[in-house]
């Protein structure tokens, strides 16, 4: 089991904001990473507007929950997050 993080920009968010906000954000994921905290992958969805969502896989709930806990994207109010439970088919 797997367990998807999905991200939708917080309503009237300013985009600019996001961009000012995303190298914390990077240096965060790169150390939840690098820490082995259980993030497998992550990325915005290619969209009209890249900023409005995306998404990440992780682990385990526990995994995914801390890493929402400390995001800058969510303790900066950017971002709303919902987490999902994948039972997940590899192929590879």
């Amino acid at each position: 089991m797997e367990f998807v993080v999905m991200y939708r920009l917080t309503e009237g968010v300013d985009r600019s904001r996001i961009f000012e906000t995303f190298p914390r954000h990077k240096a965060y994921y790169e150390a939840f990473q690098a820490d082995g905290g259980g993030l497998i992958a992550l990325g915005p969805f290619q969209a009209s507007d890249p900023a409005g969502a995306s998404m990440g896989i992780f682990t385990s709930r526990e995994d995914a929950e801390r890493f929402i806990a400390g995001d800058p994207f969510t303790t900066e109010g950017l971002a709303d997050a919902r987490i999902l439970e994948w039972d997940v088919v590899r192929f590879k």
